[in-house]
């Protein structure tokens, strides 16, 4: 049975610290948890991340077959569940401050909630600044400041894409 730890965030509290010298032995970055329901089932989604290589399937499939046993052992999660570990992706969205620290200098898009007074949803740039407020460096070399409550994501933008495509 789980030991208090019904909400999501108090979830990923505990599962981080279960996760983290499993990815750490294996080579891996643990890049975020998740603790979501979709339709009727509850996912505990372990994302994980290689600096010197893409993430493989079997990167998952054995982060996963550690980790579940773990799991299993510490009971952090009251209900049933389906584990998930995979990859962030190329568009990865970074959510947390380590994230924007290994992003500083690399271009992101940031999504608003409101349009911004041109009408812009979506803004690209590289990020330069993201301690008090979001900051990037547009590509015509403007630097614009986001508050931080009206961004509703940042993601990475894939540096292989070509925007004329």
């Amino acid at each position: 049975m789980a030991k208090g730890n019904a909400s999501p965030g108090g979830i990923v509290g505990a599962v981080a610290p279960l996760a983290e010298p499993i990815t750490a032995e294996l080579g891996l970055m643990l890049w975020d948890i998740r603790f979501v329901k979709e339709g009727a089932t509850w996912i505990l989604r372990v994302i994980i991340d290689r600096e010197d290589a893409p993430v493989s399937i079997n990167d998952c499939v054995d982060v996963s077959r550690r980790l579940s046993p773990v799991l299993d052992e510490a009971d952090p999660i009251e209900q049933s569940y389906c584990l998930e570990v995979t990859s962030p992706g190329a568009d990865r969205e970074l959510t947390r401050q380590e994230h924007y620290a290994y992003y500083e200098g690399f271009p992101v898009t940031i999504k608003l909630y409101r349009p911004d007074e041109n009408g812009q949803k979506e803004i690209a740039g590289l990020l330069t600044g993201w301690e008090d407020d979001f900051t990037i460096e547009t590509e015509d070399g403007n630097t614009v400041t986001f508050d931080k409550k009206s961004v509703a994501a940042i993601h990475a933008i894939d540096e292989w894409e070509d925007a004329d495509e």
